[in-house]
């Protein structure tokens, strides 16, 4: 058993997102992805994006951090 969290949130200054991305970088050393390297595999992972939402425009990734560990044979 794992313990999962997700987030959605959206800020008006890109730095206020930034620190959450910063601090999601720090942490993901101690981050899993489940069942990595098989064809059911969930990757963690944090995203950064850029959301025209508001204006009827899609979202844009500025950065992602992935979790992928070495597998194992």
């Amino acid at each position: 058993m794992k313990y999962r969290v997700k987030i959605d949130l959206s800020f008006e200054q890109r730095e206020h997102a930034q620190e959450i991305m910063d601090f999601a970088s720090a942490r993901s050393g101690n981050a899993v992805s489940i069942r990595e390297g098989s064809e059911e595999e969930e990757i963690s992972y944090c995203d950064l994006e850029l959301c025209g939402h508001d204006e009827g425009l899609p979202c844009t990734r500025l950065d992602r951090i992935e979790i992928r560990r070495e597998v194992q044979p």
